[in-house]
């Protein structure tokens, strides 16, 4: 692997608009499972929910149909108010400090790369760190789904509130992917970690790629369609970006 965590640092060292794309696989290393791989979400579903097909679980129709099994999933499987970030979390808000990332866009909710220290971040899916009432829009503290009696919370107008994340059947918000697709479009350098590339329409940002360097992070391969020459380095990503700092005397304490 050095050899490629050199030839990575070459290509960083040489871009000056760096854009990283993630997803699951990047929080996999603070103790978040992800949802795709044989230990995943997916793959092992928690038995109080095993007559529901997960994609279900985290659904716009769960929310409207059955309220209170989406909120007591939710609260099991979303709470990530105690985890730490992760070496990953920790370069990329050192890269960006050097004005080298330009943005990361993720598709995770957990609010890890901002607890790094990330400013320029595009959550595709939102964040489960925010709550808003769906029917006034009144917002909530980050804590309060969590900590609510309520099985099923709702705001003193009588609408029901809930996380500001992307749900199955929900559009995505058009802040966070006009910002992804401007920042992607104008890089010259797109580093793509932790994703299995699955879920549309979020995997096919990375086509608005025109730049020369292209980089994938993850454990498993992945089927790219883009024409030009991939580094591909099949390990996990926190071990890449910790040997990545430690070639170029960056701390991530």
């Amino acid at each position: 692997m050095d050899d490629k965590i050199k030839q990575l640092q070459a290509m960083i060292d040489e871009s000056e608009r760096v854009v990283f794309f993630g997803g699951a696989g990047v929080s996999t290393e603070s103790g978040i499972p992800d949802f795709r791989s044989k230990d995943g979400l997916y793959n092992k579903p928690d038995v109080n929910f095993a007559q529901y097909q997960p994609e279900y679980l985290l659904s716009h129709s769960c929310l409207v149909r059955e309220p209170e099994v989406y909120f007591e999933f939710h609260r099991q499987k979303m709470d990530t108010r105690k985890v730490e970030p992760n070496a990953a979390h920790k370069y990329l808000a050192k890269l960006e400090e050097t004005g080298k990332l330009i943005g990361v866009v993720t598709q995770n909710i957990d609010g890890l790369h901002q607890k790094a220290g990330s400013k320029k971040v595009y959550e595709i899916h939102g964040s489960a760190l925010r709550n808003y009432c769906s029917k006034c829009g009144k917002e909530y503290p980050e804590d309060y789904i969590f900590e609510s009696k309520e099985p099923v919370p709702h705001c003193s107008c009588g609408g029901v509130i809930r996380a500001d994340i992307t749900l199955y059947e929900e559009s995505l918000p058009d802040e966070a992917v006009s910002g992804a697709v401007r920042a992607i479009s104008t890089a010259d350098m797109l580093i793509i970690g932790g994703t299995s590339l699955t879920v549309y329409p979020a995997a096919g940002f990375v086509n608005y790629f025109r730049g020369k360097n292209l980089v994938v992070i993850n454990r498993d391969p992945l089927n790219l369609r883009i024409g030009q020459d991939v580094l591909m380095i099949q390990e996990k990503i926190g071990e890449v970006f910790t040997k990545l700092a430690e070639l170029q005397n960056i701390s991530l304490d």
